[in-house]
């Protein structure tokens, strides 16, 4: 005998069924939490919600007397989240992520291919590689938006909340899939005009000679010891932490540089044997759900063909001669070769 009637409504009951969850306005208000949160500012999240401040007001006010917590506390330059708060709007943003798939994914169910696409990716390898591909992408799935973004954190998917990115390192969980592709080769690199007012660094000379360092070829890793060590021997005339203006200082000839080899096509450009040679992994990582989607399926896999062993740039083993082929037309096209 069954101890229980398996038609018995009260045994089988959807939440959907339950008319006290999320009742009233507790939707609106958490929405304006999250504007909140994202802000930093009442006033600020009024005008992204298109309401006034003193609503904004209120309806975080009632959130809090229902939750029982306070969640922001003043400060001079707007609101602060409180522990329960920050825990709170984590949950929303994995919750508002969560959203945005499921909707992208129901553009996703026609024919073609259709949908907004969320990658991070850092901005030597998006300006150099993925921005000047994206035509020929576009021309042939034509209602695929892409969303590039700089991470917000290169070692978390999560932490960028975008569908997939490009690493530097592999990331476990049972819901994350990653697909290892080439190496990034880092090598020095410093400009023309920097060797006419200075002469060529070499490895007996580095006392005489200007680097740029960054906080990320600090990390005490061991992977860039190399470099620190050419470093500890000259004199650092700046520092710099974004890849782009980093390797704009390089270019404008205010010291010797570590960037990626692909940089060597920059006709400026003149590469340094200091026995610093530094081969950093790349990895292809995405929610295995969002895989499922066609849309985020055809740039994953455009980004781990782009970015595979295939690519002479991202080959295991470092080459400086220009390729010929598809994978250099990005590059030429940046520099007008």
């Amino acid at each position: 005998m069954k101890p229980f009637d398996p038609e018995q409504r009260e045994l089988i009951r959807s939440p959907l069924d339950d008319e006290t969850i999320l009742s009233g306005q507790f939707w609106g208000e958490l929405r304006v939490f999250l504007a909140v949160a994202k802000a930093k500012s009442f006033n600020r999240a009024a005008e992204i919600l298109n309401t006034s401040p003193p609503t904004v007001g209120r309806q975080v006010r009632r959130l809090q007397d229902m939750m029982g917590s306070q969640l922001f506390v003043p400060t001079q330059n707007g609101v602060k989240l409180t522990a329960k708060g920050q825990a709170l709007a984590q949950a929303l943003s994995s919750l508002d992520h969560s959203l945005f798939a499921i909707s992208n994914d129901l553009k996703a169910e026609n024919k073609e291919a259709e949908g907004i696409v969320r990658i991070s990716i850092t901005d030597g390898l998006n300006t150099f590689f993925v921005a000047p591909s994206v035509s020929t992408f576009t021309a042939e799935y034509p209602r695929i938006q892409l969303h590039l973004k700089s991470p917000a954190n290169v070692v978390s998917l999560r932490d960028n909340q975008t569908d997939m990115m490009i690493g530097f390192s592999p990331i476990e969980g049972s819901d994350i899939f990653v697909q290892k592709l080439g190496f990034l080769h880092f090598i020095p690199i410093v400009a023309k005009s920097y060797i006419q007012h200075h002469g060529i660094p070499n490895k007996v000379n580095l006392k005489q000679h200007q680097f740029l360092q960054s906080e990320f070829y600090m990390a005490k890793t061991g992977l860039w010891d190399s470099w620190n060590r050419a470093v500890s021997q000259g004199q650092i005339s700046h520092y710099c932490d974004n890849s782009m203006a980093y390797g704009m200082l390089v270019k404008a000839g205010l010291g010797v540089g570590l960037l990626g080899s692909y940089t060597v096509i920059e006709p400026n450009a003149v590469p340094l044997d200091l026995d610093v040679n530094i081969s950093v992994p790349l990895y292809a990582i995405a929610l295995t759900e969002r895989l499922n989607s066609r849309p985020v399926r055809l740039v994953f896999d455009w980004l781990s063909e782009m970015f595979g062993p295939a690519n002479p740039w991202f080959n295991p083993r470092l080459r400086l001669d220009p390729p010929q082929g598809r994978f250099d037309t990005g590059i030429k096209l940046l520099f007008n070769l």
